[in-house]
């Protein structure tokens, strides 16, 4: 198999809820809440943080077991979620957002421990479960994470972004009937979610449906044109059914849209020595060893059979 493991995973994200005006909610709250929002939104994701944990202390309040030391007024560093009584389920859908901002800062243990506070206030908030098995699933703590999303579905029947997660996650986990059941249940609810088609091509190539997998990475570019690993997928697709030069050129266009994506490198390299072009592919080669230094023992034994396969004229795969 030329595809080589994912180790990538195009994953929904719950987007930051937004709030009208509660009657409990400090309207200092919310304005830090909506300015969290809008900073997260323009990339500002260490003041959106700030912003999400004055909200936070603004619709919390100490309890009486509390000492002054551990005041509303300390700095934003000092505060956690210790000793905190929860007025306002406002505050649940704060700590999800800001699970969100951390998750995007690859602060993987903050996101799940702000989704855990978020799930202590609103046990039935979809969305945290969500997040949480996002950051889980990058944690490696997979049977979490499968466990948070089946959590997730059971709350919201219709969630198609938990059931997009749920089936690329199962692919990983070599599920392949139930990834592609969840994947086409995720289709049905929303047919215009790159990622659902994503996961469902490389769920294809997985059952050796290349030409379905074909059309699954065309849907995916068409929505989302820049994703690259669509572009590698669809690139493994064509090798495996003898189109190299198609394959060589979805590798390349990956290549351009993400240099650091060492297997379209190591599959292109691969087409190219089974069309004989040795020069080229040792170019390839050396890219991919860059990125990944500690394959070139897999990598030897893949040249190898790639010049066997082509001596006697049989696909590579």
């Amino acid at each position: 198999m030329c595809r080589c493991a994912l180790l990538f995973a195009v994953v929904s994200l719950c987007l930051p809820l937004t709030v009208h005006s509660q009657t409990r909610t400090p309207e200092a709250a919310l304005t830090h809440y909506n300015n969290a929002n809008k900073k997260t939104g323009k990339g500002d994701l260490d003041g959106a943080i700030e912003e999400y944990t004055r909200a936070i202390r603004l619709s919390s309040h100490l309890d009486g077991s509390n000492t002054s030391s551990r005041r509303l007024g300390n700095s934003l560093d000092d505060y956690s979620s210790e000793g905190i009584t929860v007025i306002d389920p406002f505050t649940a859908n704060a700590y999800n957002n800001r699970c969100l901002v951390r998750y995007k800062k690859k602060d993987l243990r903050g996101a799940v421990e702000d989704c855990d506070q978020a799930l202590r206030i609103r046990p039935g908030l979809a969305s945290a479960y969500l997040n949480r098995a996002a950051a889980l699933r990058e944690l490696g703590e997979h049977e979490s994470a499968l466990k948070d999303l089946d959590r997730a579905i059971s709350i919201d029947k219709d969630f198609y972004e938990a059931f997009s997660n749920r089936g690329s996650l199962k692919l990983d986990l070599g599920d392949f009937n139930g990834a592609l059941a969840d994947l086409n249940r995720s289709i049905k609810l929303n047919d215009r979610i790159a990622a659902s088609y994503y996961h469902r091509g490389y769920t294809y190539i997985e059952l050796k449906k290349f030409d379905l997998a074909v059309a699954d990475f065309e849907r995916a570019v068409r929505l989302e044109p820049r994703l690259a690993w669509a572009y590698q997928g669809r690139g493994t697709a064509l090798m495996q059914t003898g189109k190299m030069n198609q394959a060589i050129a979805d590798f390349s266009h990956a290549i351009e849209l993400d240099p650091q994506l060492c297997w379209a490198y190591y599959n292109r390299g691969l087409a190219r020595v089974y069309l004989g072009n040795e020069s080229e592919a040792q170019r390839d080669f050396d890219e991919f060893l860059k990125l990944r230094p500690d394959e070139k023992a897999q990598l030897d034994a893949k040249i190898e059979l790639a010049r066997e396969l082509r001596e006697q004229h049989k696909p590579l795969q």
